[in-house]
This record gives C-alpha cells, structure tokens and sequence, in this order.
C-alpha cells in the first residue's frame, strides 16, 4: 500500500462543495476516506501544505500539442511537462496536427504516444471535418470509438453551414461535445489583427469583431436546432458575450471560454510588431476586454484555458504578417488568472475560478476528472494563491518560448501537481 496525506491545507472541491481546512488522503492512487489507514501511521508519507489551497488537478481544454507532426515546435512529452509545472493533471489536446487527428490511427498514435512519455493525462480530440478543412465529415462514430472525447477542426473553423449542421448531430448522437474556432473567413479575410485604431495607425489587415460574432450566432442557431451543446473557443469580443448570454439565458445549450491573454492584453500591445503578440484571434480593443471580465463574472464565460500554441523562434523571428499565430501558455495561465481575476479585478473569487478549471469542463466534456470525491484518481494541484513571482521563459518546460510574458510579475502559482498520487512536478 502506498498512502500519503495532506495536512493543513485549504482543500476546495467545488464539485462536492467543500471549502476547508482539512487534510486530505491519498491511497494507491485514489483519493481515501482516514479509516482506510487506521493503525498503519509509520507507513504514511505526511506533507505539510499549510497555507496552500488543495485542489483538484486542473484541467486545460484546449492545448495544441504538436504531435504528431511539428516535434519542432513542442511534443507530447514536453508540452505534458509544461502543463504539470502550470498545475495542470489533464490537458485536452486539439486535432490540427499533421496527419490530423481526423481517424482512429490517428488518434490511437496519440493516445499511445501520451501513456508512453506523458506525465500528464493527455485526452485527444477528434476532427469535425476531414483534413480539418471544413468540406467532407470526419468518421465521427469511429472516433468517439478510438475515445476522444469531443470534436473540433480548432486552428480552421467549418464554414459550411450543412456540414457543421450534420456534425452536431452525429456528435449528438454519440454523445461528444462541439467545440468551435468561431471565425468567418468571408469577414476576416486576410486579417492579422484586430480592425481598429491599430491596425490603421500600423497599416496591418483588420480582423473585425463580426468575424467571430458571425460564427457564434450560427453556433447558437445550430445548437437549438440540434439539441446539442456547442461550446466556443478562446471568445474575445463584446458582442460574442451578449450573444452568449442572451441565448444561454434562454436555454440554448451553448458555453464559451477565455484565454488570459485576452483579458492581460489590448490590441494596443501590437504596435511594437513584436510577433508575440499575434494570435488568433487577435487581441482586443479594453472594451472587449471589459466584456468579457463581466462575462467571466456573471458566469457567461465559464471555463479558463490557454490555447496553448508552440511555435519555434525561427517562425516567430520574421515579419508580423507572415509570422504564425499563437503563444504557449500552459505555465503562465494559472498566475495570470490569479493575479487577474482574483487579485486584481476581483471579478471571482477562488473557489469560482477553480471550478471553471474542474468541474465546468469535466462537465461539459463528461469526464471522470476535477473532483477530490473518495474513490477518485489522486489528481491535486497545490496553489499558493499569493506567492509572488517572475515570469522567466528560458525556465519553461515548454519546447518553444514564444511567450509575450517573459519578465511579468504575478501573484499566485501552482507549487506541487500530483498525478495519480505521484507527484510529477514541483516548485
């Protein structure tokens, strides 16, 4: 038997409501009930996590991994290291990978890639359209067979409203959620950053707000006329929060996500050209900021991830426009969040913003994750919710470093991740 407990922490577990002083057990990997090691002290390993917030393992939905096929850019390995030094157990890998995860081999490759050289538990999702290119289905049945566990062309946005009609419905049927890159290519067009004052002033291509509003008011029609939940990726405008929380105070089935980089930064960042500041979509004039921290607060925007997106220097050290779109951000989104929402805006509190890392996207991804209830895998993030901090990019676990982060000052920092009851990374 191997036991370990936790003494002294804060444990929160917004998925059985509990916010507590308490320790916390760990038998062979499972999270235990004190009963279970009665008599046997001595062969217990005790930590002292006093002042730190036990939590469940945090859980990123939308991370690009790169393999197989841009080992240069980032791989399995280290991309699993990257997400367990930012606190995370559970990173949801997207399907624009070369070959893309539009089959089963695919998608088996992934899976046996991650269990072989991941310390994370990595869950793949699958193409909505072959190729990611928006025209012919991917063999959706099969893939939610191989054990995806949602699909999305993320990186490509399907454009053809009959196809994504069909997609929520064979994904409705196998019981996988839809998760969309809300981008209409007609009003982006060649766009590299956001159409406003900057992209005036800096004679870049305007990537206007609509381009993104359009596809989410096609999202929300589809997912009343199908009957399915269709969740939004990395939102970024006013408009994409009222149109959500209207139809969500309706009942339509439909939800949407926040990257911190598009509530730390505006638009105003870019006119230093500095490639670290281009991705897609494209950072925001303050007033879409402001939305969507009122959106985060009232509950609109429900789940907090990074669109974690490896590049190598060599991509990134050209011209804005030709440069890709993209930054990682698996080990400074915890910090940002923190420092952002909790400290500095005050727009949740923590036990709010754990569970839009927990149990919202367990839920909406229908997972056997984000919960300390007994009997559960030993996946705990340790928080220190006010340890002060630099941002360093040449200590990333990340392959690639392309990060417009390098130098900030945060509060708040994940300080141990345990996987399974082992710990696979710490401060």
């Amino acid at each position: 038997m191997s036991a370990t407990i936790l003494r002294n922490g804060r444990v929160i577990d917004p998925a059985n409501k509990r916010d507590e002083v308490a320790d916390l057990l760990i038998v062979d990997g499972k999270i235990a009930e004190k009963s279970e090691v009665s008599g046997q002290k001595s062969e217990i390993e005790e930590i002292d996590v006093e002042g730190l917030i036990v939590a469940p393992g945090l859980i990123d939905m939308h991370v690009h991994l790169r393999e197989p096929g841009f080992s240069h850019k980032e791989t399995i390995e280290s991309g699993a290291r990257a997400a367990a030094a930012g606190g995370f157990t559970t990173v949801i890998c997207m399907p624009n990978t070369s070959p893309a995860a539009d089959n089963p081999s695919t998608i088996a490759w992934i899976k046996d890639r991650a269990a072989e050289a991941a310390c994370v538990h990595v869950l793949p999702t699958g193409a909505i359209s072959k190729n990611l290119a928006g025209e012919e289905l991917s063999p959706i049945g099969s893939l939610a067979q191989a054990g995806i566990v949602a699909i999305t062309d993320d990186g490509h946005c399907v454009q053809n409203h009959e196809v994504m009609r069909r997609a929520v419905e064979y994904a409705r049927m196998v019981g996988l959620p839809v998760l969309d890159h809300c981008q209409d290519y007609n009003l982006v067009g060649n766009g590299v950053v956001h159409e406003g004052y900057w992209s005036t002033l800096l004679g870049l291509p305007g990537w206007p707000a609509a381009g993104e509003e359009a596809i989410i008011m096609r999202n929300i029609l589809l997912a009343e006329l199908c009957d399915h939940h269709i969740h939004c990726q990395h939102v970024t405008t006013a408009g994409s929060v009222r149109l959500l929380r209207e139809a969500r105070s309706r009942g339509v089935k439909v939800s949407g996500e926040v990257c911190p980089h598009h509530i730390a930064l505006t638009d105003e960042a870019i006119q230093n050209f500095d490639t670290n500041h281009k991705m897609n979509p494209p950072l925001r004039s303050q007033a879409d900021v402001d939305a969507l921290l009122e959106g985060i607060a009232d509950g609109t925007l429900s789940i907090l991830c990074s669109d974690h997106a490896p590049h190598a220097n060599f991509e990134k050290e050209v011209e804005f426009d030709a440069a890709p779109f993209g930054i990682i951000g698996l080990e400074t989104e915890l910090g940002l969040f923190f420092d952002l929402l909790v400290h500095k805006h005050r727009k949740i509190d923590i036990v709010r913003l754990i569970e839009m890392y927990t149990v919202e996207p367990a839920r909406l991804l229908r997972i056997n994750a984000g919960t300390l209830s007994i009997g559960a895998p030993a996946d705990v993030t340790l928080i220190d919710p006010d340890l002060e901090w630099t941002v360093r990019i040449d200590k990333f676990e990340s392959a690639s470093h392309n990060s417009p982060f390098d130098g900030w000052k945060l509060r708040g920092r994940a300080v141990r991740t345990i996987v399974g009851g082992k710990t696979v990374w710490r401060l």
